[in-house]
């Protein structure tokens, strides 16, 4: 993804539109379900009122057992949502006017934004720093105060139709209160599901629309750029913990993104899929939240080869994931983008080339455009896909076991070439089958679910 020096624009921009307020939010409740809509205001001259819309099924709680519990999270929600409208001015100061906030909830709020747009910032050539990129002001004393809410041993399981979660709700998914849940449903997200055998009364949906005027604004040439888009699904999922009553909240993140895009730095495109941002989050929704709700990622103790290999064992989903974003309209694979192309390579090492052809469209690893992104992919460049993506050693040992696999027989473009690279013997003598069985030890996962992925990778 090529680099921008948008540093003056950002100066002007700052300049012109000296502060961004959280105005308010509303919520109803209805036979429909809960409506909600918050107010964003960019220096007096433009209003943002983007909305969520969670329709009403079986697994919804009655209104008197929720009601109560609604407006903290929602504040909340509305503090991640802003992040997106405040990016395209950037404006210095930032007044929270429906609640109050603690001076460390400050520090958690421009640790967040500043983390979770370190890919923004990057690719716009943008200077600042984390005490200085925003002011955060909250003048209202109105707090919001840590509740205790009634749960259940539940199981919300976000489902995107990547790999990644399928492997989540297959092993998840016969668990008593296990529900998927999928914010602005898709082709491969509902496809997920109905191949585990749910239907649409069996999951949670979240319809999030976008204020058209913040595209409006891109078009004329205000700033854009990646927001921290799983610190927004991190709080709605507890929202929709507290509308199902479940305590747990399971993530299909794994170790891999833990890994920096920019070597050297803190930039990492997965940010709030990171440890970090879990460990982080967990903290705050118990300390300003509620503490009955447990955030966690089910696949964390894992690496992206060994849910390239759960994956492979399921083949029910074999036809129906998407990984590729540039694709997700059209539910489709690309075949051009650093995703599709890592999701091809990490799975090889266990599906034949006739069935990866067949999930693909094509031979990806015969595709030599896509030797730039290989280069990225496999270190030899020292910036990383902004894209969700594996380690650079992960990406290394999939392509020598492909090719230890391949024997003498004939290897595709990519593969021929990766063959001729000096750091091809480096990552050839590491031994793949002991990368399948490496757990992370870092991680959050219940004792329990953590027993059950473990007797799921070596059964």
């Amino acid at each position: 993804m090529s680099k921008s020096n948008h540093q003056e624009k950002f100066l002007e921009l700052r300049a012109r539109y000296p502060f961004f307020e959280y105005k308010d939010f509303s919520f109803s409740l209805s036979e429909k379900g809960l409506e909600i809509e918050f107010l964003f205001n960019l220096a007096e001259e433009v209003r943002f009122r983007p909305t969520l819309f969670i329709p009403r099924k079986s697994w919804f709680l009655p209104d008197k057992d929720i009601l109560e519990f609604l407006p903290n999270i929602i504040f909340n929600i509305g503090m991640i949502e802003m992040v997106s409208y405040w990016k395209a001015a950037c404006p210095p100061v930032i007044s929270i006017k429906p609640g109050h906030l603690e001076p460390e909830q400050i520090d958690w709020w421009k640790k967040c934004y500043f983390n979770g747009l370190g890919e923004f910032f990057y690719l716009n050539s943008i200077t600042t720093s984390q005490r200085d990129f925003v002011s955060l002001e909250s003048p209202v004393k109105k707090n919001f105060n840590v509740q205790r809410i009634p749960v259940n041993r539940g199981i919300i399981v976000p489902v995107g139709g990547g790999k990644d979660s399928a492997v989540t709700l297959e092993l998840l998914g016969s668990i008593p209160g296990t529900i998927p849940m999928i914010l602005n449903p898709r082709g491969a997200s509902l496809e997920t599901i109905y191949v585990r055998g749910l239907n649409d009364t069996d999951y949670i949906e979240i319809r999030r629309t976008l204020d058209p005027k913040l595209l409006e604004l891109n078009e004329k040439g205000f700033l854009n750029g990646h927001t921290p888009f799983s610190a927004l699904l991190a709080f709605l999922t507890v929202l929709s913990a507290i509308l199902s009553g479940k305590k747990f909240i399971a993530l299909s993140n794994e170790s891999s993104a833990n890994e920096t895009t920019i070597e050297n730095t803190n930039i990492n495109h997965q940010y709030s899929k990171t440890l970090e941002f879990e460990t982080d989050f967990q903290e705050y929704i118990s300390h300003f939240v509620t503490p009955d709700i447990e955030y966690f990622s089910f696949l964390r103790p894992l690496n992206e080869l060994q849910i390239g290999y759960l994956f492979a064992g399921f083949p029910k989903y074999h036809g129906v994931f998407k990984s590729c974003n540039a694709g997700s309209k059209d539910n489709t694979w690309c075949g051009k983008c650093a995703k599709c192309l890592f999701t091809y390579i990490i799975l090889s090492p266990f599906l034949s080339r006739a069935k990866l052809k067949e999930i693909f469209g094509k031979d990806l690893l015969d595709e030599m455009e896509l030797l730039t992104v290989l280069d990225q992919l496999t270190g030899i460049t020292t910036e990383k896909p902004f894209d969700c993506v594996g380690t650079m050693k992960e990406v290394n040992l999939a392509l020598c076991e492909i090719i230890k696999q391949s024997g003498n027989g004939e290897l595709p473009g990519l593969l021929n070439y990766y063959r001729s690279l000096p750091g091809y013997c480096q990552y050839r003598e590491i031994d793949f089958h002991s990368a399948l069985n490496q757990f992370d030890i870092h991680h959050h996962v219940p004792e329990d679910l953590y027993r059950k992925l473990k007797s799921a990778l070596h059964d």
